[in-house]
């Protein structure tokens, strides 16, 4: 089946997750994304638990649909075959420290001279510019100093990252619509660019209402648990057995849940009457709304609620996640052949289209799986001459 980025190549020099998960993104629409790690490997992410037979579960989760070869860039031969490489590419990503390819004679200005319609993405901390520019980006650092921890935890408790690299996640996606943008201008002007992303500008982006309000009213958003700044009930309740998340987001949907909770009196109490004054006395209302949770388990609630169309969910934990049966229904996981796990698991690409199937074409590659192949096909190399390279610790 003809695929949307099948003719684009993709030369992927990044490691962790905010670039290989981009990659990963294009490579599931079809593009030929070929990573490029030195002969030792680059990717601290293949040395992270848990760890199956010498391979790293982590680093499948953002390698899929790839090839990997193996390339000495601070060797004079192995830069000299990556721009050749260059020469036939759409788009080089890397993340390494802002400088790094300036300072190893391949920055932009050098990629474009072989090749005027190269697209670079970096993918820094910091960005390009401005006087952290140079300080190494961690996940966590940035939800500290971009304002996420502060919005997370309970209220009189410490602040919390969240419990996944969501702003590696999240700058991933920019990465592949940033490329797919300049794909698409390249497609009018001929013009390739230097792409600049940087994960701390995509932390503050993605303070969404949080931003606004403080921007525009100068209001502070604080930690509030699981409770919402500005809606209310919009939190999770303890059930007889586990927790359960409800979100009436606006009077109509309170007012069905005070029935269903057998107290319509409380909609039209004038203390709970419109969200301005649920807000104002929240922990009365969350008090009373509490209690009559304890009463039946988090499953009982929720078809009661789901039934109202009341929107409401059991907080799971991952293994229930993959038992539910609209993930299962959606066909979210996918078992694929891998050359020394014989099968292994992965997590389908989110994107479904009508007159398009997504699915793992290749499973996350070994370190320089590819090379030789992609040697010989792509540069015209002799087995030889790619065992002379590899002896040379070029490949």
């Amino acid at each position: 089946m003809l695929q949307p980025l099948e003719d684009i190549k993709v030369l992927d020099l990044s490691r962790v997750y905010a670039g290989p998960g981009g990659s990963m993104i294009l490579g599931d629409l079809g593009a030929d994304v070929v990573r490029i790690e030195s002969p030792g490997g680059t990717d601290s992410m293949r040395d992270w638990t848990p760890i199956i037979d010498g391979e790293s579960t982590y680093y499948m989760c953002a390698n899929r649909n790839k090839q990997s070869i193996t390339l000495n860039l601070k060797h004079e031969k192995g830069k000299e075959i990556f721009l050749k490489l260059v020469k036939n590419a759409d788009v080089v990503l890397e993340n390494f420290k802002t400088g790094t390819l300036n300072r190893m004679g391949l920055g932009y200005d050098e990629l474009k001279k072989v090749n005027p319609g190269i697209i670079l993405c970096s993918v820094t901390g910091y960005g390009q510019t401005g006087p952290f520019k140079d300080e190494p980006g961690f996940d966590p650092v940035i939800q500290a100093i971009g304002g996420l921890m502060s919005l997370t935890g309970e209220p009189d408790g410490d602040p919390l990252r969240v419990g996944l690299p969501v702003v590696d996640i999240m700058t991933s996606q920019y990465v592949a619509i940033s490329i797919l943008s300049a794909i698409r201008l390249r497609d009018q002007t001929g013009d390739g660019q230097h792409l600049d992303l940087s994960l701390l500008d995509v932390q503050i982006s993605t303070l969404a209402n949080a931003a606004s309000s403080y921007l525009n009213s100068g209001s502070v958003q604080q930690r509030l648990g699981n409770n919402h700044s500005y809606i209310v009930p919009y939190q999770v309740f303890q059930c007889k057995d586990r927790p359960l998340m409800v979100c009436a987001g606006n009077d109509r949907l309170y007012q069905k849940l005070c029935d269903l909770l057998g107290h319509p009196e409380w909609a039209e109490d004038e203390r709970f009457s419109t969200n301005d004054k649920r807000i104002e006395h929240r922990d009365e209302l969350t008090e009373k709304i509490q209690a009559v949770f304890y009463e039946k388990t988090a499953d009982e609630w929720f078809n009661i609620l789901s039934d109202a169309k009341v929107p409401a969910g059991p907080v799971n934990n991952i293994d229930q996640v993959f038992e539910h049966p609209q993930v299962k229904a959606r066909g979210s996981v996918e078992e694929i052949p891998h050359p020394t796990l014989g099968k292994i698991k992965v997590v389908k690409s989110p994107m479904r289209f009508s007159n398009l199937g997504i699915t793992t074409k290749k499973h996350p590659p070994l370190l320089g799986e590819n090379a030789n192949d992609f040697y010989e096909e792509t540069l015209g190399l002799s087995k030889e001459e790619i065992e002379k390279l590899r002896e040379e610790g070029i490949i």
